[in-house]
């Protein structure tokens, strides 16, 4: 075990930081959040659709929904060449690599042209089915504009504005981005959209299986029990779950059946319940039964905060982190609990998830019910918190009993260090 820590704490961590830090993959990752209150407005709206069932005269809100979470895509392939830019110090060009960035999406989505010039978008393409296309479109993009922003037609002492500095230098990246564009959809006839689909689908096809949404929830809380964000995985799994969700909904509107279980979704209906690594059970079992000094201050601060799934003080309170007591524990339950979730759904015990949900600070079972609008989801919820509950047990008493211990070596210590 020390080998592990050591090796994860000197060698892999720095490297996956690196990772995380580098201009490209973090501009992915802050244009996903940067997007994310556009899939909690379409959260919003799933949650107002239930009480459609109960008042009949509701108006319907869906197009809300389509407008904001049916979107998404959209914005993400906007957001990715503007952080990028921004973070590769082009500041003056973002603005217009964000436009020409979507401006490029668009022309991939392969459009219909009728003679007399109306145009027709598949709109289903516009959200969460098109991540991956975004994603490409983005960096392209970026990387085009990035590249032209370090060179210029003009002297640094040139007496002409800025502002005219900054359209000369742009037309050229913009009209070769676009040209390609042309091409591809145009000149070719080829529906790039479903070329990227094609080339991500043995990924969305691992990830959808069952090792494959076990590792998708583990590998976050592995590196999380290390200080390591889980959104390191971001660009690589949260468009896949998006897209599974999307495939859902338009199923489900067909009258057809949902099947993707690996969702964000799914994830919020079970595996974040008091956080990332299922540790509401913990929280509630130091507020409970720690006998410890240090558990008990911990168990009352952390108990609120477990409750709307947050975990940073608990994680790096108690701490989990760099804690093999807890570590384990946490690593056991990564992978059990997904299990049970996933056989809920595939024996259809639950509901699979076919509308985004993503208020993830609501409290368990309530987040159970609305992530998959179904009341079983609750006895799914709760016998996950007695599993967990069982798994942590015994590592937490074993912590607790070591902490009184130093705690009752500390007060001897103090008492010998008074009367000498």
């Amino acid at each position: 075990m020390n080998k592990i820590m050591d090796f994860m704490t000197n060698t892999f961590a720095p490297k996956v930081n690196k990772v995380v830090k580098n201009p490209w993959v973090s501009a992915i990752q802050d244009s996903i959040m940067a997007a994310l209150p556009l899939v909690f407005v379409g959260s919003l709206v799933t949650v107002v659709s239930l009480l459609q069932n109960i008042f009949k005269g509701m108006p319907d809100f869906s197009l809300i929904s389509t407008f904001s979470f049916g979107m998404f895509a959209l914005v993400v392939a906007f957001l990715i060449p503007y952080y990028l830019m921004e973070k590769k110090g082009h500041s003056g060009q973002k603005l217009i690599s964000g436009a020409t960035s979507m401006v490029l999406f668009m022309m991939l989505m392969f459009p219909t042209i009728t003679a007399e010039g109306d145009i027709t978008f598949i709109l289903s393409r516009f959200g969460a089915t098109g991540m991956f296309l975004s994603i490409i479109t983005g960096l392209f993009v970026a990387f085009v504009m990035n590249l032209a922003a370090q060179k210029s037609f003009f002297d640094e002492d040139t007496p002409i504005p800025d502002f005219v500095v900054g359209w000369f230098n742009s037309l050229l990246p913009i009209t070769i981005v676009l040209l390609i564009g042309w091409l591809i959809t145009v000149q070719f006839n080829i529906d790039f959209f479903d070329v990227v689909v094609l080339l991500f689908s043995p990924l969305a096809k691992i990830v959808q299986s069952y090792p494959g949404f076990v590792l998708s929830v583990f590998i976050p809380i592995f590196l999380y029990t290390f200080g390591i964000s889980g959104w390191v995985m971001m660009p690589a799994i949260y468009p896949v779950y998006m897209a599974g969700l999307a495939a859902n909904a338009e199923a489900v509107a067909a009258g057809g059946q949902a099947v993707n279980i690996a969702t964000q979704e799914t994830c919020y209906a079970f595996s974040s319940m008091g956080g990332v690594g299922t540790t509401l059970a913990l929280s509630v079992m130091m507020f409970l039964l720690s006998k410890s000094a240090q558990l008990k201050a911990i168990g009352r601060a952390v108990i609120v905060p477990s409750i709307f799934n947050i975990n940073e003080p608990l994680v790096f309170g108690a701490p989990i982190a760099f804690n093999p007591y807890l570590m384990v524990p946490m690593w056991i339950n990564g992978l059990l609990v997904p299990t049970i979730s996933y056989a809920a759904m595939y024996f259809g015990f639950v509901n699979i998830p076919s509308q985004t949900f993503l208020l993830w600070y609501m409290p368990y079972p309530i987040t159970s019910y609305l992530a998959t609008q179904d009341w079983r989801a609750i006895i799914v919820c709760i016998v996950i918190f007695i599993v967990t509950w069982l798994v942590f047990l015994p590592f937490f008493k074993a912590y607790d009993n070591s902490l009184i211990k130093q705690e009752e070596l500390e007060a001897l210590e103090e008492g010998q260090a008074e009367i000498a």
